[in-house]
């Protein structure tokens, strides 16, 4: 039996291919789907299944795309409401071929329709040696049960804690895990930046799998729940009607800095994806740098929407199509062109430029102990806030930024920083487009001033 995960760094998305005599079944598709053929006929196998554990919604898959190009049928789970032509899998339900045997799990919790896939290689042995978790459990953390607009959260971890206990845990130790997300991915709190595990490693050391009772478990998953992207409604309502292939998408047009103002100014958001010390040191007025080389598609939806229409700046040609590419991944698909020669083009038509202040971890130190009136805003997630942060930092994580910013201190200078500077120059950019001065963006972030032995305080 052939078995292959496809990870996704920028999305922390895992895919898998599982292929056994010629055909093969493809597991929770990202959008560009050349990935899987390219890998198909180079091992002699034939797509004839598409599965998805659940409606992503953090994603838009290509699930759709895969089965019109290869015939395969697609496989979701009873009551999913999906439109395109599909199965509608219930548990115990399998498929066989070669010598694969892949058996449902209906798991409900981070969806009502969220299934496991059980993986036996009969060859091997008759047993199952690996079960796709899906959502429902990742490495060292669960789905969050908050994508339903038909249940509660509360009903969801009810349900959650019911398909953990009473469907996986039930697996011997040494079943193999791979869930569909990892570290990064905003369908968890804290996920592993491990791709695999057994069920004996989560058993163990998952908090979420720990000796607790029903109303425990809802309370630690629905407790300061961190709030849901505004376009995770928007990609589930995509993946349940299936989406465009990229193909029919309008290519994306040169702009001269002058359209580029105009349509700015007409609403269009400036998308900067160069590395964050380009961005700070010249930028267009008013621009929100995503840097491609992070998890760029994911930030640029959680910050921008799907909807407004998007103008590109980038370092390089070639990242105008990478940009598009991966933008089109989270269902942005308004990018109206980019600016011709970048910020060179800019700054030789004589528009103005505006530049972010870097600082480093010992002159922000220095700064404080000699009484500098400085307030510092850490924007990472609450997980990790709780670890360790600065001592007076105020929290505001990224993706709650933009409707919190009217409580970001003003009138002095704000240190910004995040993990290791991608997310605070996000963020910096931010607070500029809402009006904010005097920023100061600290270089290498959290780990910085903690690798130099500065003071941080817990909880």
């Amino acid at each position: 039996m052939i078995f292959e995960q496809f990870y996704l760094g920028c999305l922390a998305q895992a895919s898998y291919l599982i292929g056994s005599e010629g055909t093969a079944a493809i597991v929770d598709p990202q959008r560009d789907v050349d990935i899987y053929l390219e890998a198909a006929r180079d091992r002699n196998l034939k797509i004839q299944y598409v599965i998805e554990t659940h409606l992503h919604a953090d994603f838009v898959s290509g699930h759709r795309e895969l089965a019109e190009r290869t015939g395969a049928r697609i496989y979701i789970g009873k009551g999913s409401g999906a439109s395109f032509p599909h199965v509608a899998a219930a548990e115990g339900d399998e498929i066989v071929f070669g010598q694969c045997r892949l058996r449902f799990l209906h798991t409900p919790g981070h969806t009502l329709e969220s299934m496991c896939v059980l993986i036996t290689d009969l060859e091997r042995r008759h047993e199952p040696w690996a079960v796709l978790t899906g959502d429902t459990l990742f490495i060292g953390d669960v789905g969050r049960p908050d994508l339903s607009d038909e249940r509660t959260p509360q009903e969801l971890a009810g349900l959650l804690y019911d398909s953990l206990r009473e469907k996986l845990l039930t697996l011997p130790d040494d079943v193999l895990v791979y869930p569909a997300h990892g570290a990064g991915s905003m369908c968890g709190r804290n996920i592993s930046a491990d791709r695999s595990s057994t069920i004996g490693h989560e058993r163990q050391f998952n908090y979420a799998l720990q000796p607790m009772s029903r109303d425990q478990f809802v309370h630690i998953m629905t407790d300061e729940l961190p709030p849901r992207p505004e376009y995770f409604h928007r990609d589930v309502d995509l993946n349940r009607h299936g989406a465009s292939t990229l193909a029919e998408l309008p290519p994306v047009r040169s702009l001269s800095p002058t359209e580029a103002l105009q349509l700015q100014q007409s609403g269009a958001a400036i998308l900067d994806t160069r590395p964050a010390a380009d961005f700070c040191a010249g930028h267009i007025p008013g621009s929100i740098n995503v840097g491609l080389s992070g998890q760029f598609a994911a930030w640029a939806a959680s910050v921008l929407g799907l909807d407004r229409n998007i103008v590109l700046v980038v370092d390089e040609q070639a990242a105008v199509s990478e940009a598009r590419q991966r933008l089109a991944r989270v269902g942005i698909e308004h990018v109206a062109g980019y600016v011709e020669g970048g910020i060179s083009g800019w700054v030789g038509s004589a528009l103005p430029i505006q530049m972010t202040h870097w600082i480093s971890v010992h002159d922000l130190d220095r700064e404080l102990h000699n009484g500098a009136l400085m307030s510092i805003l850490d924007v990472r997630r609450p997980a990790e806030w709780e670890t360790g942060h600065l001592p007076g930092a105020i929290h505001s994580p990224l993706d709650r930024l933009s409707s919190e910013v009217e409580s970001v201190p003003r009138g002095r200078p704000l240190a910004v920083y995040c993990k290791s500077g991608y997310r605070s120059t996000i963020a910096c950019s931010l607070l500029e487009a809402a009006g904010l001065s005097d920023l100061r963006n600290v270089i290498g972030g959290f780990d910085a001033w903690s690798g130099a032995g500065l003071p941080t305080v817990a909880g």
